[in-house]
């Protein structure tokens, strides 16, 4: 039975660690990603960011949400949403990005008359969910073999 509880006990412990460790890596990738979004979106979207932030958590009444990086540029009336993961899932593109879209309309009403440009971002991103991206309006950034942050699919939307 001590026997039992132990082992229990590490697996919990262990099951804490991996979690921790899951975790960092997601904020490892935003952090690697976040200096180089600045940059990105001037060059592809000729829009200066007068504001860019990682990490913006936002309450309205009952509602909470959180946004990885949201970049903003005033004189194109542009907000940039990036969703940032280490691993991304077509759920991700087909899901998880229309409901930030919808969270952040919910949550910074004075930015109506913006337009939203999402973006998915991840160090690496397979063809597929690039293709994936492009037939939902949604840019790929990641780094174009390893040398430099870039929009992958640019070219394929027009939003």
């Amino acid at each position: 039975k001590e026997m039992k509880e132990d082992t229990n006990k590490l697996r919990k412990d262990m099951n804490k660690k991996w979690g921790e460790l899951a975790n960092k890596l997601g904020t490892i990738v935003e952090d690697i990603i976040f200096p180089a979004a600045r940059p990105v979106l001037e060059k592809y979207f000729k829009c200066e960011i007068n504001f860019i932030a990682p990490n913006i958590r936002k309450k309205l009444d009952d509602f909470v949400d959180e946004f990885d990086v949201i970049a903003i540029s005033d004189k194109c009336d542009t907000v940039f949403l990036i969703e940032v993961k280490s691993t991304i899932r077509n759920i991700h593109i087909t899901e998880k990005v229309p409901k930030k879209i919808d969270s952040f309309k919910r949550l910074f009403p004075e930015y109506k008359n913006y337009r939203i440009v999402p973006i998915i971002a991840s160090l690496t991103i397979p063809e597929d969910k690039v293709n994936l991206a492009s037939k939902h309006k949604v840019y790929a950034m990641a780094y174009r073999e390893w040398e430099y942050m870039d929009l992958l699919n640019f070219e394929d939307i027009n939003i």
